[in-house]
């Protein structure tokens, strides 16, 4: 197949959208791992501290993705209309689904918070880190119908192959959270008093409002989309309902995993956790940082479709592939060369850094996986298949993930086995997209020649 008519999907035109998409994708981890940077360096209590903001930082970062599921949906039906020139049929469409998310995520807010010290119970978490995640979750878990707006917002934006203004409100909110959590956490002389791991709560909260402020005003001025709500619904709304709701499953399944790799961390002990959540904070924001490409799949698959041009996808999903395989590669060098370095960044407890050292060369390692999961991820998301990717991530978790990690365990492999764990996970998702794509749409060797 000839490339050289598909000129928008030259490296130029890709990360026109891909390097915003980066930007952005990488702001919710990014406000994860800035606390963990900072609350890692707390003069006291700063195993726990790290400890209880791994485990509430998890919980919360499930709910979101279970609940965002829609932006992918948002994004595939704007996209499709997008590339069909037909955007003013599905006018207040995005006011609809914003508005039933909002509404979601303010029913979950009110149950988890009620419950969150059993929450935090079946993490494992006694004692201080018990404490101080119920602590830091009450306030963090304010900003869950924020996010959750904001992360539409981004999805209408996307749909219509714009990922410059997400760009700009999460480089907002990313530094204004870093500087309120040196602020807050560490306090100011007598001004503003110390509010440790409060603060980085406090901090995360103040940013996700700003961005959902910022959201608000470009929808309305940079977008044909007005806000109006009524009950009498779009008919594109039961799809996008559908496509979510197995999107939810998929994501359900996918916390499940997390939600197992950090209590049996905790299990095994307080630097355990606290080592875990390093490791899984960094692999979080790489993975992150693929999707921004993984996410122009996405993007375009669904406005290919809208142009009735099939056979491009093709093109794409081997240009992504090439690229982000190649993107782990520089990831995975800057890693090992830093490889100390990296850790102390994080915390100065020897326990700590000594076993996250001895799993954090499986994290680098599985970057080049990832990249090829997240593309196919992005691709399937894009022509709707939410069928595919449900099935896929509940067989990569309850077949390969969890006895993985239960037989691990058996054997007392303890962070190792969890790693080794998350390796089957990935191979499984990204194994399985790459045959079903193979048997429906194109040979797999011709995208990747």
């Amino acid at each position: 197949m000839s490339e050289s008519k598909y000129k928008s999907l030259s490296f130029q035109s890709i990360n026109r959208l891909a390097i915003p998409a980066i930007i952005s994708g990488i702001a919710e981890p990014l406000l994860s791992i800035t606390d963990t940077a900072i609350i890692g360096n707390l003069s006291v209590n700063a195993t726990e501290s790290l400890a209880a903001v791994g485990i509430a930082g998890s919980f919360i970062s499930a709910i979101v993705w279970i609940l965002a599921q829609t932006r992918s949906a948002i994004s595939a039906i704007v996209a499709r209309y997008f590339g069909a020139e037909n955007l003013q049929s599905i006018e207040f469409l995005p006011s609809q689904i914003i508005f039933i998310n909002i509404l979601l995520s303010l029913i979950i807010y009110v149950v988890t918070v009620g419950f969150a010290s059993e929450i935090f119970h079946l993490y494992q978490a006694q004692g201080l880190i018990h404490e101080f995640s119920v602590s830091y979750y009450k306030i963090r878990a304010m900003g869950i119908p924020l996010t959750l707006f904001v992360f539409s917002v981004f999805g209408v934006f996307r749909g219509l192959q714009n990922t410059y203004w997400p760009m700009v409100i999460s480089i907002v909110g990313a530094l204004l959270n870093v500087g309120l959590d040196f602020l807050l956490v560490f306090g100011f002389k007598d001004i503003i008093p110390a509010m440790g791991i409060e603060g980085a709560a406090y901090a995360s909260l103040l940013a996700q409002l700003v961005m959902a402020v910022m959201s608000v005003y470009l929808l309305l001025t940079k977008t044909p989309f007005k806000f109006s709500f009524n009950f009498n619904f779009h008919p594109e709304i039961k799809r996008i309902l559908s496509l979510s709701f197995n999107l939810i499953i998929r994501a359900l399944s996918l916390n499940f995993a997390l939600y197992l790799a950090n209590a049996y961390a905790t299990g095994y002990g307080n630097a355990h956790i606290a080592a875990q959540t390093i490791a899984f904070q960094i692999w979080l924001f790489f993975a992150f940082f693929i999707d921004g490409y993984a996410s122009v799949g996405n993007i375009m698959s669904g406005k290919f479709l809208g142009q009735e041009k099939p056979e491009t996808i093709t093109v794409l999903s081997r240009t992504l592939v090439k690229f982000t395989i190649f993107i782990t590669l520089i990831i995975g060098a800057f890693c090992f060369i830093f490889y100390k370095n990296i850790g102390l960044i994080f915390s100065k407890e020897a326990d700590v850094l000594t076993l996250f050292y001895e799993i954090f060369w499986l994290v680098i390692l599985m970057q080049p996986i990832n990249a090829i999961a997240f593309v196919f991820d992005g691709i399937f998301k894009g022509m709707a298949e939410a069928v595919t990717l449900r099935n896929t991530l509940l067989i990569a978790t309850f077949i390969g993930f969890t006895p993985t990690l239960f037989l691990a365990d058996y054997f007392g492999l303890e962070l190792y086995g969890i790693w080794i764990a998350f390796w089957v996970w990935m191979l499984l998702r990204g194994g399985i997209l790459i045959v079903i794509y193979n048997r429906k749409y194109l040979n797999f060797s011709k995208i990747i020649s």
